[in-house]
């Protein structure tokens, strides 16, 4: 328009056949400085698009494009759920625990910063929602979902790191059940200040295993059917007094496990002051604070809190 003095639509016309390569008669004869400007102009636009077709090659060649829409699509599934369990460190511990989890039908988000870790898993089972990033840093906490979860497990086998990762979750949630590993007696004192509300340590469980296993075999056979991917169909639930009933609160156990009844079995009671009764007595009285521990199948248990939940 400046140099030929073209109008808007035929300055236009002259751009995209330029462009395009297609190359029809101009509007009107070029000056020498049209042609000087029309040169430019092919020689840049098709710089751009053979730049920006080599570009889009390498992102599909890299695989980059790929794992773009891949993660957007694990954001978009963790940012749907809610109540779930974050386990942050996907080795050994990390992999038995979501085991476990998946057997028992509970959601998970996993904070890994190994890609070997997390591919292991995925050979078997692609459905895994996951967050590769140090499982340290607030920003990967935040991704997995922590203002919304109900639970985190910290599986690291540093016991510094996990200190930090309590810390760091436990400001942004309060209300989060935290988990944590400890390697060594001192850290635990550590993990409990900083927000932990169980601390775990394996090696110590491992070792009291199997010595139990040589005193008394059957029990601890029966309590790993329990609680173990192999007892999916068992299940034993904590009942809390403010989950009932307004109509069974302050009444005797025996009233409670009546209600309605789902075949489930009382087998403790945990008190006010944290305190666990083994098979109480039925005229135990349930007051604020308590919880009934209840011991049935799976389906049993749904029916008990489908009861509870319409009361």
């Amino acid at each position: 328009m400046l140099i030929e003095h073209y109008n808007f639509l035929n300055a236009l016309y002259m751009t995209i056949i330029t462009v395009t390569t297609i190359g029809y008669t101009e509007v009107h004869p070029l000056s020498d400085d049209g042609k000087i400007f029309n040169i430019i102009l092919i020689i840049l636009s098709f710089s751009t698009f053979t730049y920006a077709l080599a570009k889009l090659t390498q992102l599909f060649a890299s695989g980059e494009l790929q794992k773009y829409f891949k993660t957007r699509q694990l954001m978009q599934a963790i940012n749907k759920l809610n109540n779930h369990v974050i386990i942050c460190g996907f080795g050994r511990n990390g992999q038995q625990a979501a085991h476990t989890l998946k057997a028992h039908k509970q959601n998970f988000v996993v904070i890994e910063n190994s890609l070997h870790n997390i591919n292991t898993w995925l050979a078997e089972d692609a459905n895994l929602n996951y967050v590769h990033a140090d499982a340290t840093e607030d920003e990967a906490l935040i991704k997995a979902g922590i203002e919304r979860a109900k639970a985190l497990i910290i599986t690291l086998p540093a016991d510094a790191d996990n200190v930090f990762i309590v810390l760091s979750a436990r400001s942004l949630n309060e209300h989060l059940q935290i988990i944590s590993r400890a390697s060594s007696p001192g850290s635990m004192i550590k993990l409990k200040k900083a927000g932990a509300n169980s601390i775990i340590m394996p090696d110590k469980i491992g070792g009291k295993h199997m010595a139990t296993l040589v005193s008394k075999p059957d029990v601890v056979e029966f309590i790993d059917f329990l609680s173990g991917e192999e007892g999916e169909s068992i299940n034993i639930e904590a009942i809390a007094y403010e989950m009932m009933p307004e109509d069974l609160r302050n009444k005797t156990l025996k009233e409670i496990m009546d209600w309605k009844k789902t075949g489930v079995n009382c087998i403790g009671v945990k008190n006010t002051d944290g305190k666990f009764l083994i098979n109480p007595p039925k005229d135990t009285l349930i007051t604020q604070g308590m919880k009934v521990i209840v011991l049935g199948t799976q389906q049993q248990i749904i029916n008990m809190k489908l009861n509870v939940d319409q009361a």
